[in-house]
Formats: structure tokens, C-alpha cells, sequence
């Protein structure tokens, strides 16, 4: 998986009919600055809203997806959705003149051609992954409807369907590598059964729904006169059945197990409504839009928590600043230089490294034969942090000193001993004004918190 965030090279648009809405609409993909993620904006109604792609904004779940901010609606999310997370694209503004993405052919093979099309490119930031820190459940018996997240480095992805059909027997899908979905679940289109057509369209939904973007399940016998009624029904001028194979005009199946990777699809397009990249695996079985919405709530409520929410450092990796980048934007010196390592770094969060020696000077006198850093000094190496993410927030970071002017709620949690390593990250709470801003600290040693705090800082011009 991808350690910097992206996003793409050029606009690209493309432009059909919505699944359930029947109106044609352009959909198009715009670049977007890191830590933008996707944010969809009706460009057709007055001052043109942005709605968050968030699982706080679900409205609707009747056959797809539905999100709702601002006034503004966007019907059947999953598939665009689905297209960015597989092709592990951070940011993106997807602006619609519509109420509801194109369906193109039911799958998502064609976001993902004009998306490469555009170019993907690389941005100065990390991905703000969520690796999910213990077991997550959702089950709903009536369904019999049961999804599961563990925790695991990585993106990975379990789905199995059985619909007690004899068209239709019980399918399994999986994808261990994000980097895959192009070729094996990109291409799987949506999928209805026979005797639920008539009751979508009943419910005023599928108005754009055809043969060209669906899958037609046949599970049960077509009277001759009924195939008449189906062609109205599907805007076709003869549709036929083959009960061998059990698929409306016999469309060829792109994989035997179509139905269980479209399930796989709808649920990566579900889940990227938490809000960020995650870290886990997840096991569906017989899942639906409610059920992975639900599943995706319960990540979110996670995240809010802040369990899971740990910085993980890797040595190997390349920091954003060593030590001589971080002096030259910190005036500190020795001894009251406290961070070694800047290895994350954003518009709004920072992450800084600490390692602490026996060497270190205050050792010498603060409980002599039980050392142990002094929390003041814990707190003052966490301010430095920060103030490498206030300073870094304006283009003329040479020009002013960064000054701790106000903490609030600090508490120390544990002890932070000789041979510890210190990691702690900040993070903006409210926007600069007037050269004042807020922010939370937290430092961890081996994923323990050991130090928390609300810090106000103050940018003052030097003179």
C-alpha cells in the first residue's frame, strides 16, 4: 500500500445515465490538494454545494448508497468511490452536474480507465491511514447478514454470498492486494433478480437501468407474455431467456463468481465513507449497502475514540526533516533541542521523534539511580513538534518564532525511562487567526500515551 497520498494529474469527466434517477449527468474528477479526500459538489444547483464523502452523511440505502450535506444530494456513491480507493487516490473533487453518478456499465472499469487516463500523481504527505486495533462486528440476523474487521497491516477483503437460488450458488470473492483491483474487480457489474424488477421500479428506482448496466438474475420461469412486458420494461426490443444459464439475454458473465466481486466492489466503496485509507481485514457474509454502512460507522466511532489512532514509526524510513532541517527551522539548541526526527507532516498534523538516552542532561540530577524524563520536559519536546507544524504553516517560517503561550488538560500517564522512544504528534484543533492557534499533543512509547495535552502557540514576527 502506498505511503504518500495522491491525487490526479488532470480533470477528466464522463458523462451517463444514473441508475435510479434516470437523469444523464457529466461527472467530473478534479485534482485536490492533500488532505482534501473526496468531497462530491452538485455544480447544477445554486452556489454549487460540496457534500463530504462521510458515513455521517448517509440519507438513503435503498439499493445503493445516498449521501446528503449542504442541501445536496448524491445518489449511489459506492462504485465512484470504489474506483478511487482501488486505485489508492487521496483527493479528489468530484463534481457533478447531476443528482447521481453515471452507472456507466454497472461496474466500476470505467472511472478506473478515465482516472489512469488523467494520471495519478504523487503528493507531500502521508496517508492518514486507521489501522483498526481490535475486532469490529456487525450482524443482523434477519438478513443473516454478518461483517467483521481485524486488525492487520494491511488492506485485505473476504466477501461470500448465497442467495438460495439455483441460478445462483454461494460465492466467494477476495482481494489481499489493493493493487489488484483493477483487473480482478473493477470490471464486475451490479446485479438484480428477476422478481425484484418490477418492485425497484415500483419504488421509483433502477429508472436508468437496462441490460448494458446490469445483470439480470432469472429465478424463475418467464411466461411468453411476460418476456413482452420485460422488453417495455427494459426499454429493449426482444429479450430472451436461456434457462441453462439463468441471465436475461445471456449476457456473458466477466467471472464465474461476478456477483460475490461486485459485492466486494460495493463494499470498498462503502467503506471508503469512513474518511480515511484503513488498515484491516474484513470478512463480509451476505453483505448489502445498510450492513456495510453499519460496519463503516462503527470504524468511524472508533477512530473518534482514538484507539488505533497511534503514529507508527519505521526507522528505515526516510524522515520529513533530520535533525539539521529541524534546527534550521527551530532556534533550539542543545540541551533544549528535544526532537531527533520529523516523520509525518501535513497542513494539520505533525508527527516528531524523541529518543531518549541516559546521556541526556536532566538525567543527572532527576531521580538519581531511578531515571526517569521529567514531564515538563516531555511537555516541552511535544511544544517543539507543534511548533514545527505552526511554522511550517506559513511560507515565511524564518521570519517568526513560534512561542507556547497556553496548556490545558495535560496529564501524564506513564513514566518515560532511558532507552525509550518518544512519539508525538499534534495536531491543529482550530484555524490560525491572527497568528494564535490551537492545538493537541499526544506522545507514545511502544503505542502506549504517556503524555497528552491542549497547547494555544502564538506566531510573533521577528523584528
Amino acid at each position: 500500500m502506498n505511503e504518500k497520498q495522491q491525487t490526479i494529474s488532470k480533470s477528466v469527466s464522463v458523462t451517463g445515465v444514473g441508475l435510479h434517477t434516470g437523469v444523464v449527468a457529466t461527472m467530473t474528477f478534479v485534482p485536490a490538494p492533500a488532505n482534501h479526500g473526496y468531497k462530491f459538489q452538485r455544480i447544477d444547483l445554486p452556489d454549487q454545494p460540496i457534500v463530504d464523502a462521510d458515513v455521517d452523511n448517509v440519507v438513503d440505502l435503498s439499493r445503493g448508497t445516498t449521501i446528503e450535506q449542504n442541501g445536496a444530494r448524491i445518489h449511489t456513491v459506492e462504485h465512484t468511490l470504489a474506483a478511487l480507493v482501488g486505485l489508492q487516490i487521496d483527493n479528489v473533487l468530484i463534481q457533478l452536474d447531476g443528482p447521481e453518478p453515471p452507472i456507466m456499465d454497472g461496474s466500476s472499469i470505467k472511472f478506473v480507465d478515465a482516472l489512469l487516463d488523467a494520471g495519478i500523481e504523487e503528493q507531500n504527505a502521508y496517508r492518514n491511514y486507521f489501522e483498526v486495533p481490535e475486532y469490529v462486528h456487525y450482524m443482523n440476523k434477519e438478513t443473516d447478514t454478518e461483517l467483521v474487521a481485524l486488525p492487520l497491516s494491511d488492506y485485505r477483503l473476504t466477501v461470500m454470498v448465497d442467495y438460495n437460488s439455483t441460478v445462483i450458488s454461494s460465492q466467494h470473492a477476495s482481494l489481499n492486494d489493493i493493487t489488484l483491483f483493477k483487473d480482478d474487480i473493477a470490471e464486475c457489474r451490479t446485479f438484480v433478480f428477476l422478481h425484484e424488477l418490477e418492485a425497484l421500479y415500483g419504488q421509483n428506482l433502477i429508472k436508468g437501468g437496462d441490460l448494458t448496466n446490469a445483470i439480470v438474475i432469472v429465478d424463475r420461469e418467464v411466461q411468453d407474455g411476460e418476456l413482452d412486458h420485460l422488453s417495455q420494461l427494459l426499454s429493449k426490443p426482444k429479450v430472451s431467456v436461456n434457462k441453462s444459464k439463468g441471465i436475461l439475454n445471456n449476457v456473458d458473465l466477466h467471472y464465474p463468481n461476478e456477483m460475490a466481486r461486485h459485492k466486494l466492489l460495493d463494499l470498498i466503496g462503502d467503506l471508503a465513507l469512513v474518511g480515511r485509507p484503513i488498515k484491516a481485514q474484513i470478512l463480509a457474509a451476505r453483505p448489502g449497502h445498510a450492513a456495510n454502512v453499519a460496519l463503516a460507522k462503527k470504524i468511524k466511532k472508533l477512530i473518534k475514540s482514538g484507539k488505533g489512532d497511534i503514529p507508527q514509526y519505521d526507522p528505515n524510513k526516510a524522515p520529513v526533516f533530520d535533525i539539521n532541517q529541524i534546527g534550521q527551522l527551530l532556534a533550539h539548541r542543545y540541551p533544549f533541542q528535544m526532537i531527533d526526527k520529523i516523520i509525518a507532516l501535513d497542513e494539520n498534523s505533525v508527527v516528531g521523534v524523541k529518543n531518549v538516552t541516559i546521556n541526556e542532561q536532566f538525567f543527572l540530577g532527576h531521580f538519581p539511580g531511578n531515571p526517569v524524563m521529567p514531564g515538563v520536559l516531555q511537555l516541552e519536546a511535544m511544544a517543539q513538534t507543534g511548533g514545527i507544524l505552526v511554522l511550517t504553516s506559513v511560507p515565511d517560517p524564518d521570519n517568526y518564532w513560534p512561542y507556547l503561550i497556553g496548556i490545558d488538560a495535560c496529564r501524564f500517564r506513564r513514566n518515560v525511562f532511558p532507552g525509550d522512544t518518544v512519539i508525538f504528534k499534534c495536531e491543529f484543533t482550530s484555524p490560525m487567526k491572527r497568528g494564535i492557534v490551537k492545538m493537541s499533543g499526544r506522545g507514545y512509547v511502544a503505542g502506549q500515551l504517556v503524555c497528552e495535552a491542549d497547547m494555544i502557540a502564538s506566531l510573533v514576527k521577528k523584528k
